[in-house]
């Protein structure tokens, strides 16, 4: 009796076992496709979460213009902005803006949708084929009023900037961020929008993914989730904390597009690339200046290196922050070390002992919107004094004789004159980004330091191999092709933009060098290398390259193609396609990018280029007077951008008009005295005048940049016999 209860407990467990694994090796197909279920069907099991996240920014991301979510005074009210006074307006539970339409006449309305609840509220308006604007007026929830976010004057509707301009479309700036499962759909041929959503608002998918799978699984009777496809959504729980980044990452970050179609399943660098720390987006030491987010910024920070992620800090599902105070910090720094006088030196419990003021300082946009720079990085008032960068502590202290210098010596008196990071990477990058051939050393030496963020060494590789044309730099730049972080290698292909071999030799190994990137197992390397590749005078060198080559030019078209209600995108098909050969489908791709944006300068130069290939010679001077004066006016609203000042001269020289040219060249060397390519253009312009002393002046500076650079010492040759023909 006692055997057979013993070889029954035996079988009993011997079948359940087997039963276990049967239950465990049964799966879901393979290629299963995970859909969008919507928010409901979530909250029938995740009721705590749903409470959370109900009136969060995320649930009042967007939302239909009603009664419930309109916060606007639309009472009859107006604002006047340069000589437009807009009126809001109410019809039963409809409201309405009169203001400024796109034939420049006044025009009421409809607003259709609101975006954001704190501390401002925008209001969307549909136009003609499914363009949906930005309407101009802005409600501030603080206090109460209508503003305008954009404070300058407006330039009228044809300019991009208008709010019925490209800027201000939310089909292309906005809607992919306030949706769950956003397609723009747009339709080149009918110039029309067919834009679809799974919900209004930022939804549960929206951050864990699609989740048909996820429910499926939860209802089956098996024991165990998939062995396949886990428990169907994207993993933003687990030891390393790239996933749950890459999450928020598309939403809270500056960055532009590589492929449509992003899931919070897929890696981000196979579907955007990143901004680097360029002069335009951040400020010299890596503090926010435009609305870049916050991914970039804290890409930069130790906590990022140390595998701290965003649910550290905030609630992922109300977003409201885990602990009041400076206890948010003390969860992980010791209390009793940085909590203190001796280490904050104010007063405990006052505004500069609280550690974000300190570590994580403001800078406004929109005009009431105050972010905080997610770099994490400590005070350098010395910076502000060597860069001109701000610094957190003159954020309050702001007296006549409270300078930065003042800072400075507060900080020294307090910490110590030496910082375990000098020469802080911000003094490099100001540096580099100067032209500065004394800071070649140290950008080599900031690719390979591992003590600061890999978006910092992206930016010093892209310094390099753009602006640093030597031996050394150039055996940096392709060994970080070779890197095993995707925005280093990015960085790196700058260095091939409008290469040119030098030997056969060097395009052979250049060429099989770049191959190697077209398997890269990122999307966004691999669409970058096969776009240079195209407009290299080197191609692949087997049937196997070839074969991915056309597999990364096809996903780079598609990418542009997704983007086609974008001038952009057309300009960058055009160049594609001129440098593939086909000069018809470029010219329609150029006149296309023109029809969109017309007051967009850029492609009428691409398109005049083409057609003198063509013979075409006045059709092409007549885009290039049309471009001038676009580029005259850019010139105009941004005369400290040596890069317009350069292109608008060469378009002057191109035009024959020599004096206005030789002035916009001048303007542009003098902003940045270390660009060869500025400095050859205006010796090369000064020769034509024949203005010998300013050409041997001028080539002299050229050869200072560059010594070694053969071609510029041929240049100083040919102009002193040219000044000198009797070689007195």
């Amino acid at each position: 009796m006692k055997k057979r209860w013993i070889y029954g407990v035996i079988i009993f467990l011997c079948l359940t076992s087997i039963g276990l694994a049967i239950d465990w090796w049964t799966a879901l197909p393979e290629g299963e496709q995970a859909t969008y279920v919507g928010r409901q069907t979530c909250f029938e099991c995740h009721q705590q979460q749903a409470e959370e996240w109900k009136e969060s920014d995320h649930d009042l991301a967007m939302n239909p213009a009603t009664p419930k979510f309109v916060l606007g005074d639309f009472d009859n009210t107006e604002l006047e902005h340069f000589g437009i006074t807009s009126r809001m307006s109410r019809e039963g539970d409809k409201y309405y803006v009169t203001t400024q339409g796109p034939d420049g006449e006044m025009s009421r309305f409809e607003v259709k949708y609101v975006i954001g609840v704190h501390p401002l509220q925008q209001y969307l308006a549909e136009l003609e084929r499914g363009k949906i604007q930005v309407l101009p007026v802005t409600w501030d929830t603080e206090l109460k009023r209508w503003y305008y976010a954009s404070p300058d004057e407006p330039f009228g509707p044809e300019d991009p900037l208008h709010w019925t301009g490209s800027a201000q479309n939310w089909n292309h700036m906005c809607a992919e961020c306030h949706t769950t499962n956003w397609a723009k759909n747009y339709d080149i041929a009918t110039d029309t929008h067919h834009y679809s959503f799974s919900e209004m608002r930022v939804s549960c998918e929206a951050c864990h993914g699609p989740g048909s799978i996820h429910v499926k699984l939860a209802n089956s009777h098996s024991l165990f989730w998939d062995r396949r496809y886990g428990y169907g959504l994207a993993k933003l729980k687990g030891e390393d904390a790239t996933a749950q980044l890459e999450s928020c990452a598309p939403c809270h970050s500056h960055r532009r597009h590589v492929s449509p179609g992003h899931t919070p399943l897929d890696r981000f660098h196979d579907h955007y690339a990143l901004s680097l720390l360029e002069d335009h987006l951040y400020h010299p030491d890596g503090q926010i200046d435009e609305e870049v987010y916050v991914f970039g910024s804290f890409t930069q920070s130790k906590m990022y290196r140390k595998g701290v992620r965003c649910t550290d800090c905030h609630n992922p599902h109300s977003l409201k922050l885990k602990f009041e105070g400076n206890k948010l910090c003390t969860q992980c720094h010791l209390e009793a070390k940085y909590d203190v006088p001796g280490h904050h030196h104010h007063k405990v419990d006052s505004k500069g002992a609280a550690c974000v003021e300190c570590h994580m300082p403001t800078k406004t946009y929109m005009g009431v919107d105050p972010r905080r720079d997610h770099s994490l990085r400590i005070p350098r008032p010395d910076l502000s004094v060597k860069l001109g960068t701000p610094n957190a502590c003159n954020q309050c202290h702001t007296k006549a004789d409270e300078t930065p210098q003042w800072a400075a010596k507060k900080v020294d008196e307090w910490y110590g004159p030496k910082r375990r990071d000098d020469p802080h990477y911000g003094e490099i990058l100001a540096a580099g980004q100067a032209g500065n051939p004394d800071a070649e050393r140290a950008l080599i030496k900031l690719t390979r330091e591992k003590e600061v963020g890999p978006i910092v060494r992206a930016t010093a590789v892209s310094l390099l191999a753009s602006r640093y044309d030597t031996p050394e730099s150039r055996k940096v730049v392709e060994r970080s092709l070779k890197s095993n972080e995707e925005l280093v290698r990015m960085a790196a292909l700058r260095g091939f933009e409008g290469w040119n071999p030098r030997s056969e030799a060097e395009a052979s190994r250049v060429g099989k060098l770049l191959a190697e990137g077209l398997t890269d197992d990122s999307r966004g390397v691999r669409t970058e290398v096969a776009r240079i590749l195209s407009s290299l005078p080197i191609m692949p060198n087997t049937d196997s390259n070839r074969k991915a080559l056309e597999r990364a030019l096809k996903d780079y078209k598609n990418n542009l193609l997704t983007d086609g209600d974008q001038s952009g995108s057309h300009m960058s098909l055009g160049i594609l396609y001129a440098n593939e050969g086909d000069l018809k489908k470029a010219e329609a791709e150029f006149r296309l990018a023109i029809k969109l944006a017309p007051a967009v300068a850029g492609a009428r130069s691409n398109l005049a280029q083409l057609l003198e290939q063509q013979g075409r010679t006045q059709e092409a001077q007549e885009l290039r007077s049309e471009e001038v004066e676009l580029l005259a006016r850019d010139a105009r609203l941004l005369p400290d951008n040596a890069l317009l000042q350069y292109r608008v001269g060469l378009l002057y020289y191109l035009l024959g008009r020599e004096d206005e040219a030789a002035s916009a060249l001048e303007k542009a060397c003098e902003l940045e005295p270390q660009s060869a390519d500025f400095r050859l253009m205006l010796t090369l312009l000064y020769e034509k005048q024949q203005k010998w002393e300013q050409a041997l002046d001028s080539v002299k500076r050229l050869i200072q940049l560059q010594p070694e650079n053969p071609t510029f010492r041929q240049i100083q040759m040919n102009l002193q016999q040219k000044a000198n023909p009797q070689g007195k």
